[in-house]
């Protein structure tokens, strides 16, 4: 099988460099028309530069159609002025890659409100205006792929990233509903969860590592993600050519009644309650509440 992108048209925000970069490349050489969206700020986010038209001149180099915008993500109106412009140019608008991010990294006891809500509003609420921008072109034309970006930070902690892993884990939250709202209309969303070696992250590796994380070696999981054939609701972990599944789950739990509903009896009884045995991955929030209505019938 050989994913192709022939007909479709692709935006790739954050796409000036490191991973959106590679995106925009290999879907374009792989036939999609793309649309390379880069503010050009520095890694904090200040800042512009023409980073996305330069992108967009390596794909024409190769023979590919693309066109850059210098929107902010953060601002709504800009982002459906450049799905109309999209729209305008080619019919359509397939596949959304939402990967735009700044990094604002301070412990949390000297992180500045600012800079938490300056970050999340670039990560987590940019995702959403762009999403929002495609969501009814998608919905018309019965076909949408959206590619949300996560981090292992959002997932599983990092010190110093209070801003970003809550940002983060709040895109794979976005994604586990939008995933039930697009199903009847043929669009597919996912997370993935990059390591690589960018300028987000070209002070937190060792050079050896850096080379090793490239970016290129992290596109093969973004591409299927966002193909014709893509699963929906998956969070992909993905650095160096290593792929990785990861999942919310949910434990079978313990019934506590009379006395032992208490903080006291969750406390003796918190091994079975934390206990994976038969743990499931639910597939909307509703199904906690059936867990719960299962244990109270087997009492």
């Amino acid at each position: 099988m050989t994913i192709r992108f022939d007909n479709k048209v692709a935006i790739v925000t954050g796409g000036g460099g490191g991973l959106g970069r590679e995106y925009a490349l290999a879907l374009a050489k792989r036939g999609a028309k793309v649309v390379v969206n880069d503010l050009g700020g520095a890694r904090d986010g200040t800042g512009h530069s023409d980073a996305a038209l330069k992108v967009v001149e390596e794909i024409k180099a190769a023979g590919g159609e693309a066109m850059s915008n210098g929107g902010s993500v953060t601002d709504y109106g800009q982002m459906v002025e450049m799905v109309a412009r999209a729209k305008e140019a080619w019919g359509g608008v397939h596949i959304l890659i939402n990967n735009a991010g700044v990094l604002r990294d301070k412990s949390f006891a000297k992180m500045e409100p600012e800079d938490f809500r300056f970050v999340v509003d670039v990560h987590l609420n940019g995702s959403a205006n762009c999403t929002k921008a495609v969501w009814e072109t998608m919905r018309d034309q019965a076909y949408g792929r959206i590619l949300m970006t996560a981090s292992s930070t959002g997932l599983f902690g990092n010190f110093g990233q209070a801003n970003y892993g809550a940002a983060k884990l709040g895109l794979a939250g976005l994604t586990k509903t939008l995933y039930l709202e697009g199903a009847k209309y043929n669009i597919r969303v996912n997370t993935i969860a990059p390591t690589a070696g960018t300028r987000m992250t070209e002070d937190l590796f060792p050079a050896e590592a850096f080379k090793a994380f490239s970016p290129d070696k992290v596109a093969p999981a973004a591409l299927y993600l966002v193909s014709d054939d893509a699963p929906t609701n998956a969070i992909v972990g993905a650095g160096a050519g290593v792929f990785q599944a990861a999942f919310v789950t949910l434990t079978a739990g313990k019934l506590l009644t009379g006395d032992e509903l208490s903080p006291e009896g969750v406390a003796a009884h918190w091994a079975e309650i934390t206990d994976r045995t038969g743990e499931i991955v639910p597939a909307s929030g509703s199904e906690q509440s059936m867990t719960i209505m299962k244990a109270l019938t087997a009492g």
